[in-house]
């Protein structure tokens, strides 16, 4: 019944601006804990931002002061700002729903940071 679809990915260059939209089933941004993973090519699935129900926030260092996670209940739908992008920045970014036991993901989008 929960379903993750993330929208948004692409190419842009190094400094640039890219918006993903998590769209979610029912009300599950408003009660789980949502966040964005990304993987790059070689590398293990990393946390990028998250945000609980109650709106705390959490980032990786590595994007603190360039993403921002949000969400809106009203839309059942989390966003990942992403400004000054970096070529490590490329990855398949992943948005996640997760409460106790209960851990979904969506099928992830492609974000290429390339001259």
């Amino acid at each position: 019944q929960v379903q993750l679809v993330e929208s948004g990915g692409g190419l842009v260059q190094p400094g640039g601006s890219l918006r993903l939209s998590c769209a979610t089933s029912g009300s599950i941004v408003s009660i789980y804990t949502m966040g964005w993973y990304r993987r790059a090519p070689g590398e293990q699935r990393e946390l990028v931002a998250q945000i609980t129900s109650n709106r705390f926030t959490n980032y990786a260092d590595s994007v603190k002061g360039r993403f921002t996670i949000s969400r809106d209940n009203a839309k059942n739908t989390v966003y990942l700002q992403m400004n000054s992008l970096k070529p490590e920045d490329t990855a398949v970014y992943y948005c996640n729903a997760k409460l106790s036991v209960l851990d979904y993901w969506g099928q992830g989008t492609q974000v290429t940071v390339s001259s």
